[in-house]
């Protein structure tokens, strides 16, 4: 596919908004946003062959992976936007949190006893990354030598609440974690910034 740049995947999701907006979509759905040039950065070091493990919050990794506009959207209307697949594009997400991480593991294992040329990256929010599923997974991964690298994207909130106050710290930074920083664009429903809590024309945010 065309080489997808920021503003391309903005507008993407601008679109995406803008359906969701008429109800046209009927089912929950996590909006990208904020973190583009994070993200385009951390694909230029994933390969065709990579398998990307990523969260509900995954229009743009799909993307980034290479899945065309037309599938991802086909899908997202179909009512999928919280747990992508393709096995063709080497991408698995899932709604659960923190729940595609040993799934993750267990691909970097199989990729390491097949020995093949192949790496996963497994993407998850900075509440995931404070779970016991994420140590666990993240210790076991390391101690084996496994091909995965954890990618934790901290927005700074587990839903509404304020993540390090919640938790107290962050994880453990090692070899195979990536941590990035971003603001969210798109609210979740119930926060003081979406304008449906006033009363006014409905707007992107209500997850």
């Amino acid at each position: 596919m065309d080489k997808m740049d920021k503003q391309r995947l903005i507008d993407y999701e601008d679109s995406i908004v803008a359906a969701f907006n008429r109800r046209e979509i009927a089912s929950p759905i996590h909006f990208s946003g904020g973190n583009e040039e994070q993200l385009i950065g951390i694909f230029r070091q994933i390969r065709p062959q990579d398998w990307v493990f990523a969260t509900y919050r995954s229009h743009y990794h799909a993307l980034l992976k290479g899945v065309p506009e037309e599938w991802l959207t086909e899908w997202i209307r179909d009512n999928k936007s919280i747990h992508l697949m393709s096995k063709e594009y080497r991408i698995v997400t899932s709604a659960i949190v923190g729940g595609h991480l040993p799934q993750a593991v267990g691909m970097a294992m199989a990729i390491k006893l097949k020995g093949l040329d192949e790496r996963v990256w497994a993407f998850c929010g900075d509440m995931a990354a404070e779970t016991g599923t994420f140590h666990e997974c993240h210790k076991y991964a390391t101690r084996q030598g496994l091909p995965v690298t954890f990618v934790v994207e901290d927005n700074g909130v587990s839903t509404n609440t304020p993540t390090q106050d919640t938790w107290g710290r962050q994880c453990a930074g090692s070899d195979n974690v990536v941590r990035y920083s971003y603001q969210r664009v798109h609210p979740h429903y119930g926060t003081k910034e979406n304008p449906w809590n006033r009363g006014e024309e409905r707007k992107a945010g209500a997850f």
